[in-house]
């Protein structure tokens, strides 16, 4: 099954909005087993949507259309797929009355031209939006293939997408196609995962989606035992990189140290510096993380790090703000502070600037504090502010899941395996995180 995308907007062509749909879409139709053979662009002009139709309309076995299907009138895919098919546009009673108890429900008048989204041209299905009000629109033919417009909010065309759309493209695609799985993991850069790896990529199709901090592994095998032998690469990928492996598939590291520390009944609070509440965010974009989060701290000036978390003075001046002294007790007050069961800490020279000859740009301290006792380890990770504050979240929270199951903390410059310090040297050379990783 060949697949064409075309995504609608002007926001689109000019770069006021990053096409995210797209990606999203290309992603779960490969792993539909779909091939995408292209996708693309054009306007809020009725005319240029129907050109495009008219282009790759016949090429394909399947188009995905998104955008454009709001109330505004700047919203004319639905008109433009009309008209390219030559049908009428017809008024669906049971969406008009949908919209019209909405409002009653709201307590304020339905707006002006809200009734266009209850017009559908004949022939289409109409498709549920579990996340919004744009129905979405399906034509399906035997011998022309299966066309589907959703709304161009991300959120919308997921939920219409994961709702009605999913399904029906398995139910028509045939044959054996490709099995999927994606592997997620923290805590290694992917130059040292390729090489790890290196012998099985050339007999096996794996693909390093890099993040920072964590690298997806996405696996793919083909033909009759596609199952099975999908079975066999990850059980061997797993057993050579361990506890680097946090999910499968979706999963986040959140979720996977959400679940952690609720199972064991702790709680965690966090402070931060150089990170400026990233690590916070990321816990609490897990539903339920008022379970185990009990707050943090952004602590970016000295003076908070002394009045609020406690560090001493003397280590301040002693060690410096970035060192692992004050990340240890950075972690030690905020646990006491909050009352946590674990207290974590990060703080770094994030950059461009702040750097020295012996603290350059991209050094991180992680501190960890529970009952037992606290520590801290170093990382150094690249040059680019912003990636340096995502990667030290990701890898605070990968120190936690590490540690609440009993593993050892990663430690810069060795092998998965390996739980040996490193030296300083081997710090700088072999652990590396940048983008180009």
């Amino acid at each position: 099954m060949n697949a064409t995308i075309l995504t609608i907007g002007d926001e689109l062509l000019i770069g006021q909005v990053v096409d995210t749909n797209a990606a999203w879409l290309s992603e779960r139709l490969f792993s539909l087993g779909v091939r995408v053979r292209k996708v693309a662009t054009v306007g809020d002009e009725e005319q240029a949507i129907i050109a495009a139709l008219a282009q790759e309309w016949p090429e394909s076995d399947l188009m995905i259309i998104t955008g454009g299907l709001g109330p505004t009138p700047d919203d004319r895919t639905r008109e433009a797929v009309a008209q390219y098919f030559g049908r009428d546009l017809a008024l669906v009673p049971a969406l008009m009355k949908k919209f019209e108890e909405e409002f009653v429900r709201r307590g304020r008048p339905m707006p002006e031209g809200y009734s266009r989204l209850a017009l559908i041209p004949r022939g289409f299905e109409p498709l549920h939006n579990p996340a919004g009000s744009a129905p979405g629109l399906l034509f399906e033919d035997a011998q022309d293939g299966l066309m589907v417009v959703v709304p161009g909010v991300p959120a919308e065309m997921q939920a219409t997408f994961a709702d009605s759309i999913a399904a029906r493209i398995v139910r028509r695609h045939t044959g054996h196609g490709a099995v999927h799985r994606t592997l997620c993991t923290a805590g290694v850069p992917e130059t040292v995962l390729a090489t790890t790896l290196a012998d099985l990529t050339g007999s096996h199709r794996i693909a390093f989606l890099p993040r920072p901090g964590q690298v997806r592994l996405r696996l793919t095998t083909t033909g009759a035992h596609a199952k099975p032998d999908l079975m066999v690469l990850e059980a061997e990928i797993r057993s050579r990189m361990g506890e680097a492996i946090y999910g499968v598939d979706d999963d986040t590291l959140e979720a996977a140290l959400g679940k952690n520390l609720r199972a064991r009944g702790l709680t965690i609070a966090v402070a931060e510096s150089c990170t400026g509440g990233r690590v916070l965010d990321l816990l609490t974009n897990v539903a339920g993380a008022s379970d185990y989060v009990r707050g943090g701290v952004v602590a970016y000036a000295n003076e908070v790090k002394r009045r609020v978390l406690g560090v001493q003075s003397t280590s301040l001046a002693r060690h410096g703000a970035v060192s692992e002294t004050v990340a240890e007790e950075m972690a030690q007050g905020v646990r006491q502070a909050l009352c946590a069961d674990v207290g974590l800490s990060v703080t770094g020279i994030a950059g461009p600037g702040g750097g020295t000859m012996e603290k350059p740009v991209g050094t991180v301290w992680i501190g960890y504090c529970d009952h037992s006792g606290s520590e801290a380890r170093q990382f150094r990770l690249g040059r680019h502010r912003t990636y340096n504050k995502a990667a030290s979240a990701v890898l605070a929270l990968d120190v936690v899941r590490r540690k609440l199951r009993g593993m050892p903390m990663i430690t810069p410059g060795s092998s998965p395996r390996s739980t040996a310090r490193s030296s300083a040297t081997e710090m700088q050379t072999n652990f590396v995180h940048s983008p180009s990783d």
